[in-house]
């Protein structure tokens, strides 16, 4: 699992639930597009890093990010670039009815 010091990140404190609390030896989702994460691009890509960092080797994880932010290409693919290098790479796969947006992120194995 990768190590993260975003515990103390304010985005991530008080209210908000954080996206899990397990690393995923398996595929799986991470909701980032309920209310909270409407108000707050930085909550998502926060949030987004965790849910990678909690996704073991040679699975992937969908990132259903809220649509307010518009395309993650936008915002989401450089700072996962940045925080992960080529660790990752990833697809978008599409735009939910509801505005979201899904991008499959493949995490390698270390």
């Amino acid at each position: 699992m990768r190590t993260s010091s975003r515990e103390s990140d304010p985005d991530l404190d008080g209210d908000v639930e954080p996206i899990t609390d397990r690393v995923h030896d398996n595929s799986w989702s991470a909701n980032l597009e309920k209310p909270h994460h409407a108000g707050s691009r930085g909550l998502v890509v926060e949030q987004a890093k965790v849910a990678v960092e909690h996704t073991a080797g040679g699975n992937h994880v969908n990132l259903v990010t809220h649509g307010e932010h518009g395309h993650p290409e936008e915002y989401l693919y450089d700072a996962l670039e940045g925080a992960f290098g080529d660790d990752l790479s990833w697809e978008y796969v599409e735009q939910c009815g509801c505005g979201g947006h899904v991008t499959r992120v493949y995490v390698g194995e270390k």
